[in-house]
């Protein structure tokens, strides 16, 4: 099976688009994307777009047919991918299995939400019907409540503190603030994370990811195309898990189990460790996440996840620089859209074209976007250069 790359990639601004529609959203990233691979829409062979609700969001269905006729793709197959807040990153599979199968040689994966059209409590009852309904949001139970559990249980059994959680946001808004695109591109400080609003205890206003409008999308190409573009980044494993959709049935509340697999076989068909991974991308949505990502990934011992944080770790110039870009606390999280959103920063870090939040040296890099509270991880692994321990699973 053909090797695949990643040619183009581009996102628009997150941000609340009183002043844009989804179409338009979506219409931007998949032209952008495609300016930056060099390329035309008719050299695009399929389209795959994950999104999480624009049937409750904005009343639309079809997003997949409605995307590929506003960005000027029609006849070519298009086809809407849903895995909750990880609908991105597995519409990023399927396009990048779509060309090693041979059936495509240039492919579009994109992402794209709308959430503030509705009111923010729809918008958190739509959010929920990720989660599971007869057991969890029946009963009212939100997502900040559902990483409430999951935060004080971690702080029960490792001693993980408010502090260290709190670190993870101020990083990010950090990172955050050098992008032009975030949402909240602004610094904070732990004491304001501290003395923010509380929503679910431990979780503060900003211990949590906002509510975002937003697109983004990709170019894969085959081997053969791809060597003639400007800058290609390679994948190099890319893998799907899942563990149950209630958090009550999970064997830990303090470990994502379909984070850990997916890196497993992430991880094996790349022919890399923990260690060899440069950068990250993660799921940030909560700030306690952050710190179960780092250890679920492999890049510390389980139970160190917040002293790794605290220690400098995940900063631009730490040993594992994480959310280089702002991850989804600064950047935003327009859930459909994130996956994809998380692989473009990879590919710019890794091209070494990201200015002040440039990370030197990068040459890997690892995105994992989850659905719900962890019933779906996709991590997607990326290299400046080919290996040729790739693996078939």
């Amino acid at each position: 099976m053909t090797k695949v790359a990643v040619v183009g990639a581009a996102y628009t601004k997150f941000d609340e688009h009183w002043d844009k529609s989804l179409r338009d959203l979506s219409t931007e990233a998949g032209a952008k994307a495609i300016l930056d691979a060099g390329l035309e829409g008719k050299d695009i062979k399929a389209l795959f777009i994950g999104n999480m609700s624009a049937g409750r969001f904005i009343g639309q269905e079809h997003l997949a047919a409605l995307t590929a006729d506003h960005v000027g793709l029609t006849p070519i197959p298009a086809t809407r991918v849903e895995a909750a807040c990880a609908s991105g990153a597995l519409a990023f599979l399927h396009a990048y299995l779509a060309i090693r199968s041979g059936q495509y040689d240039i492919v579009v994966a994109a992402g794209a939400e709308k959430m503030t059209d509705i009111k923010g409590t729809d918008a958190i009852a739509t959010l929920m019907g990720a989660g599971d309904q007869e057991w969890e949001s029946a009963i009212g139970l939100t997502f900040t409540g559902l990483y409430a559990l999951i935060a004080k249980a971690h702080m029960h059994k490792f001693g993980t503190t408010r502090e260290q959680m709190a670190m993870v946001s101020v990083n990010n808004h950090m990172n955050g603030s050098l992008n032009p695109n975030a949402q909240f591109p602004k610094e904070i400080t732990v004491d304001d994370v501290l003395n923010s609003p509380m929503i679910a205890e431990p979780l503060s206003v900003l211990d949590c990811s906002p509510i975002t409008d937003g697109a983004a999308a990709v170019v894969l190409a085959k081997e053969e195309v791809a060597r003639s573009t400007r800058n290609p980044i390679w994948v190099l494993g890319s893998s799907q898990a899942s563990d149950t959709l209630a958090l009550h049935n999970r064997k830990s509340l303090t470990e994502m189990s379909a984070t850990k697999a997916a890196a497993k076989n992430a991880y094996e068909q790349a022919g890399l460790k923990p260690s060899d991974i440069n950068i990250a991308e993660v799921h940030d949505c909560f700030s306690i996440n952050e710190i179960l990502a780092v250890e679920d990934l492999g890049f510390c011992e389980k139970g160190q996840g917040g002293n790794f944080v605290e220690q400098g770790s995940i900063k631009r110039d730490g040993s594992k620089p994480v959310n280089t870009a702002g991850g989804l606390k600064s950047i935003g999280h327009p859930v459909g859209a994130t996956g994809i959103r998380q692989v473009v920063d990879i590919v710019k870090q890794l091209r070494g074209e990201y200015g002040q939040l440039q990370v030197n040296g990068a040459a890997t890099g690892l995105a994992l976007n989850l659905g719900g509270s962890g019933a779906t991880a996709v991590v997607n692994i990326f290299g400046k250069e080919q290996r040729e321990t790739f693996k078939t699973f």
